[in-house]
């Protein structure tokens, strides 16, 4: 592990990185360290047990949250969103299933669509961030946006449907929606330190979310003040080991329901990648994968449940997690082994 610690440090000084790297093997850490600052204006360091946000890596715990009421037959998964929806948000196809939003292939107008090439750092939201703290008030956000495709027909990324999700569940429920993911996500994971925290509160050890390399610009502007069903949550990167040990454990859903979730539903060659329900999949093999890319925000974790190998790359700016998070998928075999080193 020496010789692997030696080049992330090189690309960390390369890159000026700032975040957390960790890889575990089993029970066992292989690496753990932080790098960078966690507040420039104060020079406080982030730590090993930094928060930090994670954007889209908090779809994986939406589409947990979803499973476990379908798992009590509170939902399903051919529930139509409109049978929840009422008459709120007309433009969504009336056929579109709880399924269909999990897989991204419910055809629906997104308020913020990936297939539209902008800069990360743009400011999307047309209603202002700090009206933004339930689930409820993304209903503006979500509103006039018209239908891509059919139900159904195809893989399209979409993260409007995924704060869809988050008010089925909450409706069905009557509980709000962070509260349902801490409930049935992370207390049953063991994540202590996860949370769904607001951009203006931020408590003591968590990391602001930085805009570039270099200067004090934070997201706090970029990004609802609580984050819904598609992103928000902020974690530790022992936390994220953690859930995946409780995943496949079956402490969260049960295990064939984690199958179901882990397994092809669509094949993404634009990516390289496929997808499940939630869940990014290798291109081959059963690596299991959530990403997160926003303003402020990147985040990689990678996981294989053959040889409970886990890689995690987390960090407070825009571009910082990707060229460690690309060196370890290339000394990540398919086999699931790190390869050959002549040092330990």
């Amino acid at each position: 592990m020496r010789d692997l610690q030696r080049a992330i440090d090189t690309i960390a000084a390369e890159t000026r990185f700032s975040g957390v790297v960790r890889v575990d093997g089993g029970d066992d850490v292989l690496v753990a360290k932080a790098y960078g600052f966690a507040h420039r204006g104060f020079g406080v360091a982030n730590t090993v047990d930094t928060r930090f946000a994670i954007a889209s890596g908090t779809k994986g715990f939406t589409a947990l949250a979803v499973m476990s009421l379908i798992e009590e037959g509170r939902l399903s998964l051919t529930t139509t969103a409109r049978s929840v929806l009422g008459e709120d948000l007309p433009l969504i196809d009336d056929r579109v299933t709880v399924e269909q939003l999990l897989a991204h292939r419910s055809g629906i107008g997104d308020y913020f669509d990936e297939d539209l090439e902008r800069p990360i750092t743009d400011h999307v939201l047309e209603v202002p961030v700090h009206e933004l703290a339930t689930i409820e008030d993304h209903l503006r956000v979500l509103d006039g946006y018209p239908t891509k495709f059919p139900p159904g027909e195809r893989f399209s990324y979409c993260n409007g449907g995924y704060v869809v999700l988050a008010l089925i569940a909450e409706r069905t429920v009557g509980t709000p929606y962070h509260d349902l993911v801490l409930q049935r996500v992370c207390a049953p994971a063991g994540m202590a330190d996860t949370a769904f925290l607001r951009s203006d509160e931020v408590p003591g050890r968590t990391a602001l979310g930085y805009l570039d390399t270099d200067g004090d610009g934070t997201n706090v502007l970029h990004l609802p003040v609580r984050g819904a069903g598609d992103g928000g949550i902020s974690t530790t990167a022992a936390d994220v080991a953690s859930f995946w040990t409780a995943l496949f454990a079956g402490r969260i859903v049960s295990k064939d329901r984690v199958a179901d979730m882990v397994r092809p539903h669509s094949d993404v060659p634009a990516n390289g990648a496929r997808y499940g329900l939630g869940f990014w999949l290798a291109a081959s093999g059963d690596v299991v994968e959530l990403h997160g890319y926003d303003a402020g925000i990147s985040f990689q974790t990678e996981h294989d449940p053959n040889t409970r190998l886990t890689s995690t790359v987390i960090s407070n700016t825009s571009e910082g997690a990707w060229p460690i998070a690309e060196h370890l998928d290339e000394v990540f075999t398919p086999s699931g082994q790190w390869q050959p080193s002549n040092e330990k």
